[in-house]
């Protein structure tokens, strides 16, 4: 029990039954529609100890009409209450889970509704579209414009082109959530591992003169320029009669390939064996003890680590400038759900061939799909926007 209850907030010494002294705590009220919920709802912020807390919770627990929370039920009274909408709660579990700056960023970025407002701009340009056609069908002979035609194709036209940049970013945007991969590849003995060390600052590979060290992939986690990378150290790429390397090298090609971004280190009589791409980088190995042309490095003397680094945050930050405010492969189906329904329905107008209604079912399709991005389903609005634009019925 509590000596007052705060009007709105308060320090108050807490007190169990027996009016044994238990904490000063800050008190916070929040009325209806104020808090975090949306609902009525009081703060005790207490101090941090294992003591003082058991003790709070277990007075409060021991009331017949508390209960402790479940897991996210605050966040899902949020939700229902319409304090977030579905994407903003996922923006807030990825806030939670954030260990880079970037990562902060995104997250804040979709908790602070951003990608409900898209979502909106796109749900109103396709609602005017549907309640165009729906007008020509019900309401013909009203004051209605006689061809629709131009102005439903070009906001179809619009979201589609907004609907396609925003899917594209999701691929990046995921990475971003989780982390971009790079993968150091290379023959036996060319300093991966040595770099890798170099690279997390400490020994997280084993390494030696011996070929074939490194049976497996090993990964170190790293914050370059705020955006989280995994740097992967893998076995030398070479054929092999030991069964266990070999196990390794068909490894390290599967994970080089599905890396972001790979790096091969080069000795002087190796001869590249993968297919590296445009943001792949080449590098000279073991740059301390072999001369050559182009850029070399090395783990032992830092000779060109600074450059990769720098090398590595700008052809990954390029990518991550691409991403937009969706991040989950929920969005980029939704999305790409609703374009297919867009595509069919403009390509049917432009053909000059088309029934109104299936055109128009088309658009309340990819509307839905759209909705579905906030959590929110509602086809009932297209009769508001037919009746507040064209005054129909008066």
């Amino acid at each position: 029990m509590m000596k007052t209850v705060p009007s709105r907030r308060g320090l108050r010494t807490l007190v169990d039954a027996t009016g044994e002294h238990l904490d000063e705590a800050l008190v916070l009220v929040f009325p209806s529609g104020q808090s975090f919920t949306g609902e009525e709802v009081v703060e005790l912020h207490l101090h941090g100890s294992i003591a003082v807390v058991s003790a709070v919770l277990r007075l409060l627990g021991d009331m017949p009409e508390l209960r402790p929370a479940e897991a996210g039920e605050f966040t899902r009274r949020a939700l229902d209450n319409g304090r977030l909408d579905l994407a903003q709660v996922e923006g807030l579990a990825d806030l939670i889970d954030a260990e880079t700056e970037g990562q902060r960023r995104q997250a804040l970025r979709v908790l602070s509704g951003d990608l409900g407002t898209l979502a909106e701009g796109w749900r109103h340009k396709l609602l005017r579209a549907a309640a165009l056609l729906e007008a020509t069908i019900d309401f013909v002979d009203e004051d209605v414009p006689v061809d629709v035609r131009p102005e439903v194709i070009e906001l179809l036209s619009t979201v589609q082109t907004e609907l396609a940049r925003e899917a594209s970013g999701v691929v990046f945007a995921e990475r971003l959530r989780h982390g971009f991969e790079v993968a150091i590849v290379g023959a036996p003995n060319a300093g991966k591992s040595t770099l890798l060390n170099r690279l997390a600052g400490r020994e997280a590979a084993i390494t030696s003169e011996i070929a074939g060290t490194t049976r497996d992939v090993i990964e170190v986690k790293m914050d370059l320029s705020g955006i989280p990378v995994t740097i992967l150290d893998t076995a030398g790429l070479r054929e092999t009669d030991d069964v266990v390397e070999g196990i390794g090298v068909q490894r390290a090609k599967d994970r080089a390939e599905k890396a972001d971004v790979r790096v091969y280190l080069q000795l002087p009589d190796d001869t590249v064996s993968i297919d590296l791409s445009t943001d792949d980088i080449l590098l000279r190995a073991k740059s301390d003890l072999h001369t050559g042309s182009g850029d070399g490095i090395s783990g032992i003397s830092g000779d060109g680590v600074d450059q990769l680094i720098s090398d590595l945050s700008g052809i990954l930050s390029s990518r991550v400038a691409t991403v937009g405010v969706a991040m989950r492969e929920r969005h980029r189906l939704a999305m790409e759900k609703s374009l297919g329904f867009l595509k069919f329905a403009q390509n049917a107008m432009e053909s000059g061939v088309f029934m109104e209604d299936l055109v128009a079912e088309d658009i309340r399709t990819a509307t839905r799909a759209i909705d579905s991005l906030v959590g929110r389903i509602d086809v009932e609005d297209v009769l508001g926007e037919i009746f507040s634009s064209f005054c129909i019925g008066k």
